[in-house]
């Protein structure tokens, strides 16, 4: 019985500490009032001319979103300029931990003339902005159903920042694309393997 209550008390105190090592974002949603050139709540725009959209409503995009009542656009254009958007994190990603996390992605073939299918990257930084550590990247998104995506990663230094950013599926030409992204989750501490 010793050995049992002994077992259950590090297992609840090794849950606990990995609880606290979670990484949460604000409005991990993307909840806001439906408008184009708009950024949610609890994010800012990182690229020069970023103006991403609260969907659904603006530039034609009328999917329902896969949690909550909204969601976000962002898009690429041929003039070789892309959106981004990010954040400061709850509590830095630790140096050396490893973090799983995953999000809702999708494309429209509606966006205004937006409509390729383009490719999301996630960024860790240490500051506002800053792309120090590229912490996510997809294929091209061409499916027009929302799919989770997961991803897992260790921290290279400590970084306070995420930023989220639409790109070309290759960095050969620039071109007119959207991704439209829902759900993101916590940034779950995980054991390294």
């Amino acid at each position: 019985m010793r050995y049992l209550l002994l077992l259950l008390s590090l297992v609840t105190t090794l849950s606990l500490e990995a609880q606290k090592k979670n990484v949460f974002v604000s409005n991990p949603s993307f909840e806001g009032e439906p408008s184009d050139a708009t950024v949610p709540v609890g994010w800012f725009a990182c690229a020069p001319g970023s103006t991403p959209d609260i969907m659904p409503g603006p530039w034609g995009v009328y999917q329902e979103a896969s949690e909550g009542n909204t969601y976000i656009g962002l898009i690429t254009r041929d003039d070789n300029t892309f959106e981004s958007i990010g954040q400061r994190l709850s509590s830095p990603f630790e140096a050396n931990e490893c973090y799983a996390f995953h999000v809702d992605l999708s494309q429209s073939n509606t966006y205004a003339g937006y409509s390729n299918p383009i490719k999301l990257r996630i960024w860790a930084g240490a500051e506002r902005c800053t792309k120090q550590q590229l912490i996510a990247e997809t294929d091209y998104i061409n499916h027009r159903d929302w799919k989770t995506y997961h991803f897992k990663f260790t921290a290279a230094k400590t970084y306070n920042y995420i930023v989220i950013e639409a790109f070309y599926t290759t960095r050969q030409f620039s071109y007119r694309g959207n991704i439209l992204l829902d759900n993101l989750s916590i940034f779950k501490w995980c054991a390294r393997a």
